[in-house]
């Protein structure tokens, strides 16, 4: 690359970036000026932009921005001088150029020049009405009709500072050396995810390794005091050694004893003085460190919003609704990660409310409201969560109407749908696929947006509560942590090995005495609040040696999601801790049942419980009767030899019948709920035959029986695929990926079933 490509390349990454920041300043000082139109603050500054970034543009050989930058302001600069009252054609077709500017300073944009002279059209025609007639403009509706269609650039999201933009007049050596400021004059650079990640990761590593030194000066404190001790031991022996008679050589030998060791334990005394006030600094240097290091991942809440202001005005008009979007706390501190992994759940929520909350301005008018909805969304930290509330003042939510898609759904029987509560209603607007849109719309009805959005949250370990009062509005509260980076949980012993559960997850923890558990239907149960709790042993959860509990207080966690309440036996509560979270090698893959790892205060590893995947677990070992085999360690030997199958399928209805079915005939039995889950259970436990199903979620049937094809221990293993699909070509496919037998649904029963796996692995015993 010759230096004046070089040059150039720098320069255009520089119009990239300020057009970033200028047309964040575009979009929100139009939106202010929709509001109110003579605001002089929000004038001058959107007039501003514009001229810088004509003035970029021109420096950069960018004509096409220059034409767009150019018409922009020019209208800005009417309305600023009074030959032009902003209205809301005015403020759309000014939101469309910003969406343009930002599209041609994208490399590789796709703006053409029909797309340029479309719109320098329409603004002449928004300037001057009188040229409409005139033949230039005539064309211009059918061209613009086509810009529309292509999807609006969302305002960049940028957590870095607006860079110091350089004018027309600016020379390029100028232009080159602006910085990029904070608001506080500070210089920013530009560092990556991976290595911020790296730096939090070492020194989280160096705080935990300060507190190392703290066994050692227990250590020092216990020898100081053994030699207080020989000291006065000495002293004493001296006294009782002056009655008798001791030769000079003697007494000169005790004497150096006493003096030798008084010396030595002075020496003892200054080192552990030394080495605890190094321990003190250099704890107080790693906390430092590890804060800074973490603050450098905090970004404010107002990251996240850049666009959501402009996503809510243009989806009110487009529904012919009048919407206002009200933000508090953008200043909230939240890790950059939890920001990425909220945008979407939030968006959702947004679209949600212009929708469904907020109601046409004829309706709001009827009801005494004024035209104008409000949207309010506030973030605040509360005990190291980042709590956030969106509320509407729309017309909430249709009670009844939602009791009557819960009939019509066939999701409950009528009787029982009319003595649900207000909780219990809400509750049916997160579930897959369930709306209130009778037609589906580019906005919603396909009921996927509540149910997108607790997904999304439970990822970053939180939870989102729907509240609303008729006629008044609804209110989403959200809970996730403020960090992933950091988790509160509660350690515990497993196995002589320490696991932490996550605080967020866990709703008590229990002290049950043997005789507080009881058998229902062949499962261990315990009473929880009026109601009988599953319980598991950890230690088969987590495949670690069983613990013997036989006259002893048995330790559980009450874990909780939604609805579902399991309790985990463990051995030992070590107690509770904040974590630094360090992933995985992802050489590792997905472990079952664990996210992640971290250190304890003295350097020893304990891993982090996935509780979502071990509620999977839970939930397979309760539904399959399993969990009797806790208290039977000592099985018959007819019991070991029965030979054992497991189905994975994600259909309820069909684990079942395969289960039972081969429990009739006296088949040890196990089931997996999807592809990921068969696999966890096909490393960890031995199998005398798969039967999986091809369409699952997470992992399909065919990446299953690859993936057991290629493994040395599995390879061998026979595979019954049991699908839907009856044509000839998905029969080929999974035989091809390594099947024994192929069985369709569409012709499943019993005996066909029964007769395969006798094919394929002979009786029940062996």
């Amino acid at each position: 690359m010759t230096p004046d490509q070089m040059r150039d390349a720098s320069l255009l990454e520089l119009f990239s970036l300020e057009a970033d920041a200028q047309t964040q300043v575009l979009s929100a000082g139009l939106l202010a000026l929709e509001r109110d139109p003579t605001q002089a603050a929000h004038l001058e500054s959107c007039m501003r932009a514009a001229h810088s970034l004509k003035g970029a543009a021109r420096i950069v050989g960018v004509d096409a921005g220059v034409s767009v930058a150019h018409v922009m302001e020019d209208c800005l600069v009417s309305a600023q001088e009074g030959r032009l009252l902003l209205r809301p054609e005015h403020i759309d077709a000014l939101l469309q150029g910003t969406d343009l500017l930002m599209r041609i300073a994208t490399p590789n944009n796709t703006v053409g020049p029909s797309d340029i002279d479309a719109y320098v059209a329409l603004m002449a025609r928004l300037l001057d009405p009188s040229a409409a007639a005139a033949p230039a403009v005539a064309s211009a509706p059918p061209v613009m009709a086509e810009l529309q269609l292509e999807p609006p650039v969302p305002a960049a999201r940028a957590p870095e500072p607006v860079i110091v933009e350089p004018e027309a007049e600016v020379p390029i050596a100028t232009a080159r050396k602006s910085k990029r400021m904070t608001e506080g004059g500070e210089r920013v650079l530009r560092v990556t995810a991976e290595r911020l990640n790296s730096l939090l990761d070492l020194s989280s590593k160096s705080l935990v390794e300060t507190q190392r030194l703290k066994p050692y000066l227990a250590t020092l404190q216990r020898l100081k005091r053994m030699q207080s001790n020989g000291l006065r031991a000495l002293e004493e022996l001296n006294v009782q050694l002056r009655e008798q008679s001791l030769s000079l050589e003697a007494q000169e030998a005790l004497n150096d004893a006493r003096r030798l060791l008084a010396e030595s334990q002075q020496l003892l005394a200054d080192k552990h003085a030394e080495l605890d006030e190094f321990a003190w600094q250099a704890s107080q240097r790693a906390q430092v460190l590890y804060d800074t290091a973490l603050a450098c991942r905090m970004r404010p809440f107002a990251d996240v919003l850049s666009g959501q202001v402009r996503m809510v005005r243009d989806l009110g008009r487009s529904l012919g609704k009048q919407v206002r979007l009200e933000i508090e706390g953008e200043k909230t501190q939240v890790d950059r990660d939890v920001l990425e992994k909220l945008e979407a759940p939030l968006t959702h929520l947004l679209r949600n409310a212009v929708d469904h909350g907020i109601e046409s301005p004829e309706q709001r008018l009827l009801a005494g409201k004024p035209e104008e909805g409000v949207i309010r969304l506030r973030a605040s930290h509360q005990a190291g969560l980042l709590v956030l509330e969106l509320s509407d003042d729309g017309n909430g939510v249709d009670l009844e109407r939602v009791r009557r898609s819960i009939v019509d759904r066939q999701l409950s029987p009528e009787q029982t749908a009319a003595q649900l509560s207000e909780e219990e209603l809400l509750t049916f607007l997160f579930l897959p696929g369930f709306s209130l849109r009778e037609k589906v719309t580019e906005v919603s009805g396909r009921g996927v947006g509540l149910d997108a959005v607790q997904h999304m949250v439970r990822e970053l370990r939180g939870a989102v509560v729907l509240e609303q009062t008729a006629g008044e509005g609804s209110r989403f509260h959200l809970e996730v942590p403020l960090t992933l980076s950091v988790v509160r949980s509660l350690v515990v012993e497993v196995g002589d090995e320490a696991y932490a559960f996550p605080l967020a997850h866990i709703e008590r923890m229990r002290d049950l005495e043997p005789e507080d558990i009881v058998q229902v239907e062949g499962r261990q149960h315990f009473w929880h609040e009026g109601r009988h709790v599953g319980l598991v042993a950890a230690s088969q959860l987590l495949q670690r040696p069983a613990a013997q509990h036989t006259g002893q207080t048995l330790k559980v966690v009450v874990i909780r999601e939604r609805d579902a309440v399991y309790g985990v036996a463990v051995e030992r509560f070590i107690g509770e801790r904040t974590l630094v979270v360090l992933p995985l090698d992802e050489r590792l893959g997905k472990v079952q049942d664990i996210s992640s790892g971290a250190l304890l205060d003295d350097g020893s590893v304990v891993l982090i419980v996935d509780v979502e995947d071990m509620l999977r677990s839970v939930d397979k070992l309760l539904n399959t009767g399993r969990l009797e085999r806790i208290a039977r360690h000592n099985q018959h030997t007819a019991d070991a030899a029965r030979k054992r199958v497991l189905v994975v399928d994600d259909s309820l209805t069909v684990r079942e019948l395969q289960r039972k079915l081969l429990l009739n005939r006296g088949y040890d039995v196990a089931v997996a709920v999807d592809g990921m889950d068969g696999w966890n259970a096909l490393r960890s436990e031995d199998f005398d035959l798969l039967i999986t199903d091809i369409d699952m979620p997470r992992m399909d049937g065919i990446e299953l029986v690859t993936l057991l094809r290629r493994d040395n221990r599995l390879q061998s293993l026979p595979v019954m695929v049991v699908s839907y699909k009856d044509r000839e070509e998905d029969r080929r496919r999974g035989l091809d990926a390594g099947a024994d037998y192929y069985l369709a649904k569409a012709s499943f029963h019993d005996d066909a079933l029964l007769d395969a796996v006798v094919e394929l692995i002979g009786g029940a015993r062996a």
